[in-house]
């Protein structure tokens, strides 16, 4: 394995780059509903069918979370049970020993696979369960239009800003959208580089077959004291990530303030076409299905993630432990340990980012969707504009910004 010439294989997954994704996502799923809740106060089938899909999203958090204390269970075992066995493995030059712990690791890793494309695949089901919610809601609103003649002057004004607002942000989410690509670009470029510069260092080499996690990897070659061209090379395509990543943290807060205005106008929309008679516009189920899909995105990811972990523990079982000569070289005894070490510090803080994306799946699954509780229709309008007020301050408050990563994750 020392002079194994296998890439680092990409992945959108860093320790905790997905966390920083999954929270805001998670949060706006929510208040969206709750803003939906709100304005179907007056229609009870429509309520009904918004409240179903409400407390499907509640209990899909709820497997999340399972799912994600999975995730934390096995990345805890990596680091207390298999990398000490492997150093173990290596130190009295036991490679059956280390192939067996591989193995079992491998076993845990498959587990975790089939739970997240499982849930992947319950995501996608009841994305497209709200879809069909809100072509009822389209439907009955057409329904109910008909008894109009006409809409009022205030509506259209009000129309017309909102068509404008989406403009704009149509605007920001395509800038949004070639930004993310160009990260992708550089992320390859930085990918390839590293590559190169793991098949020439056996060190090097043996950390990206353990951590399919870039940023260790790049900061070992400045720490290993790599060719100077490869760690020039490398940092400066590490300061063009960097200011890429924070265009791209400016244009996501962009985007995510324009969404607030848009909402919120919508909202004032939707209080004039109630007070018509009329359903407002289900909008903000659209939205609902938007930031589903990227949490769904997120799991592919994961799932991604731990086929590289399952591909890579496999190539250490076939290329490392196999030869059984290659375990007994002191200097690639040396060099492992080290790299195991390491390792063992890498998956220590991606454990932790699951433990963050547990707790937020169990707060979703637990108090996010106290509002279904309360009956709408129920409510006077003074209470009502309190608890419209309430959203809309948490969806102002609500954050997608962060700090950029000193080195970002390889991206797919």
């Amino acid at each position: 394995m020392a002079n194994s010439k296998e890439g680092v294989p990409a992945t959108s997954v860093s320790s905790s780059g997905f966390v920083e994704e999954l929270l805001p996502s998670s949060q706006q799923v929510s208040l969206l509903y709750h803003i939906s809740y709100l304005c179907l106060a007056k229609f009870p089938k429509l309520e009904r069918l918004l409240r179903m899909r409400a407390l499907e999203t509640q209990l899909l958090f709820g497997s999340s979370e399972a799912v994600l204390l999975k995730c934390v269970g096995t990345s805890n075992n990596l680091v207390s049970s298999l990398f000490p066995m492997l150093i173990r493995a290596v130190e009295k030059n036991k490679p059956v020993l280390a192939i067996k712990y591989l193995e079992k690791a491998r076993t845990w890793i498959t587990e975790i696979i089939r739970d997240v494309e499982k849930m992947v695949d319950r995501y996608d089901t009841h994305n497209k369960d709200v879809a069909t919610t809100t072509s009822d809601v389209i439907t009955e609103k057409s329904e109910t239009e008909k008894q109009l003649s006409q809409l009022s002057k205030e509506i259209e004004v009000m129309t017309e800003e909102i068509r404008k607002l989406e403009e704009e942000l149509k605007k920001t989410t395509a800038q949004l959208t070639e930004t993310e690509q160009k990260i992708d670009a550089k992320n390859r470029e930085l990918q390839g580089v590293v590559k190169d510069a793991a098949a020439k260092s056996s060190g090097l080499s043996i950390l990206a077959a353990i951590v399919p996690i870039i940023g260790p990897i790049v900061k070992s070659i400045y720490d290993r004291a790599t060719s100077p061209e490869v760690a020039a090379k490398t940092k400066a395509l590490e300061a063009e990530l960097n200011q890429l990543t924070a265009e791209k943290i400016s244009l996501k807060q962009k985007e995510w303030n324009l969404q607030v205005q848009t909402i919120d106008l919508r909202m004032k929309l939707a209080k004039v076409q109630i007070e018509q008679g009329t359903i407002p516009e289900p909008t903000h189920l659209g939205e609902v299905q938007y930031f589903l899909s990227k949490i769904q995105k997120i799991l592919v990811h994961l799932k991604g993630f731990w086929e590289n972990v399952y591909m890579l523990l496999g190539n250490i079982k076939d290329k490392t432990f196999v030869d059984e000569d290659l375990i007994e070289e002191p200097e690639f005894k040396e060099e492992f340990v080290k790299s195991i070490q390491a390792a063992s510090k890498v998956w220590e803080g991606f454990g932790l980012s699951c433990g963050k994306a547990v707790q937020i799946f169990r707060v979703q699954s637990k108090d996010a969707y106290n509002f279904l509780e309360i009956d709408p229709s129920s409510l006077s309008e003074d209470v009502w504009q309190k608890e419209y007020d309430n959203v809309k301050q948490k969806l102002q408050e609500l954050k997608v910004t962060g700090d950029p990563p000193s080195t970002p994750a390889i991206q797919n």
